[in-house]
């Protein structure tokens, strides 16, 4: 157990374990539950139950006798095999897990979520699949997706392929929502896919009532059976259980901590609204329609990439630095419409002279970069500085990655940056996109 401390002492001296249903008695009120596990660095004065209701409380135990009323056993997921029929008349979709909690199962007893990474486990806890696709799951990843890495985008974009020369209809990512739009712009960048790749994940987890995993899912699978076949983000379109927004994988970012329709389209409007399994497209939006491409991957990339954001008080060292450590780009995040102080000028001149490209994204999000309007920005594009348009600073970034992956030569990497690749950049900026 995880448990440590105080916490520990008293479970150990009682002789629980985890598993075991306990009584916590305080002085003015008593309760009864499962003992569940805690993470690692959890403090040592709060115990966990999961409770006959289902939910999940705990308890401070610096005044409280603890009781063990039945010995639990030691929790075992051995779950039969399913007899899957697979439909011939239904498409093939692949799911792919890179870890989160859109793709796992939950063991009801001890309340311990589990990684579903195969087929089995995906229709036990979605049923509702079969009756939409033949499903295939597999796990290349079991990560927080704060430990996503540019080297993991790769191996994902090869995962992708193979499901895809294997006859795979559609592809779906299971993935962490934290770092969802990097990766999803990346995919964007490195695959002309022929079919639908659909990125996806869970803001709440499975064990809670309000989980957004289940819709996010399903209507991930329907827009993988769609006719758009490029990179997309699926999730929530709205806070309560209703419809979910399909977003160009590069246009998209999560705009809230917590909320189900944390991720947004910026700059843009959303591709298509999904409802119940069921896809409506943006009449509005020009994609890449099925089959219109055959598959490639370019999957080259320059990892060394700094992505430096502009603060009152920022020094120039900041960007030598990173000179000095031999990064071979750099993402600044500037101000307003692509400002940071005239003083960096000096550590961008220095990037310039050492063909290092610097490409500047704006910190507003909506908008434009426009670095023509005051004298800093026009001295700033004397330095060589590279507009990112109306790209989000890590969709530019992403970007940048890739670019530098496909030729070290920098006007080469101008011309890359500054093309519209994958839908990256809009050609007009409308303040009907500003979301209040």
């Amino acid at each position: 157990m995880n448990y440590r401390g105080s916490a520990r002492e008293l479970l150990e001296l009682s002789e629980i374990s985890i598993g075991d249903t306990i009584q916590i008695i305080k002085p003015d009120i008593s309760y009864k539950g499962m003992l569940l596990d805690r993470v690692k660095d959890a403090d040592d004065q709060h115990l966990v139950l999961k409770m006959d209701s289902g939910y999940n409380i705990g308890v401070n135990i610096s005044d409280a006798q603890v009781e063990l009323l039945i010995k639990g056993e030691k929790p075992k997921i051995e779950l039969p095999q399913l007899d899957i029929k697979e439909n011939p008349e239904n498409p093939n979709i692949s799911i792919i897990s890179t870890g989160g909690t859109v793709a796992s199962i939950i063991d009801y007893k001890t309340g311990a979520v589990h990684p579903a990474f195969s087929a089995d486990d995906l229709l036990r806890a979605n049923p509702e699949l079969m009756d939409q696709a033949n499903i295939q799951g597999k796990a290349i990843f079991n990560i927080l997706s704060e430990n996503m890495k540019p080297g993991y985008w790769v191996k994902s974009a090869h995962s992708i392929v193979d499901e895809i020369n294997d006859g795979a209809d559609g592809v779906v990512v299971a993935h962490g929502t934290d770092t969802m739009h990097y990766t999803s712009a990346a995919l964007s960048f490195m695959l002309e896919t022929p079919v639908p790749i659909v990125v996806t994940g869970a803001q709440r987890s499975s064990d809670r009532p309000s989980t957004d995993a289940f819709l996010n899912l399903l209507n991930s699978v329907a827009a993988a059976k769609s006719d758009l076949a490029e990179v997309t983000v699926c999730m929530h379109a709205t806070h309560d259980d209703s419809i979910c927004y399909l977003h160009r994988g590069t246009k998209v970012r999560k705009m809230h901590t917590t909320r189900r329709d944390t991720f947004r389209s910026i700059n843009t409007t959303p591709m298509a609204q999904l409802e119940d399994g069921e896809i409506q497209i943006n009449p509005e939006k020009s994609y890449r329609k099925r089959g219109e491409v055959e598959l490639n991957i370019k999957d080259d990339i320059e990892p060394k990439v700094a992505f430096i954001k502009s603060f009152p008080g920022i020094q120039g060292e900041i960007i030598d630095y990173h000179l000095d450590k031999g990064y071979k780009g750099i993402l600044l995040e500037g101000t307003g419409l692509g400002h940071c102080p005239d003083y960096l000028i000096p550590a961008l001149e220095r990037a310039k002279e050492l063909e290092v490209p610097v490409v500047m994204a704006s910190q507003c999000f909506y908008g434009k970069v426009n670095m023509n309007v005051y004298s800093t920005g026009r001295r700033l594009i004397n330095t060589g500085l590279i507009s990112g348009e109306d790209m989000l600073p890590e969709t530019a970034y992403v970007k940048l990655v890739w670019a530098l992956g496909q030729s070290d030569d920098l006007n080469e990497v101008k011309k890359i940056m500054t093309t519209n690749i994958c839908g990256e950049m809009e050609e007009k900026s409308s303040l009907d996109y500003f979301l209040i």
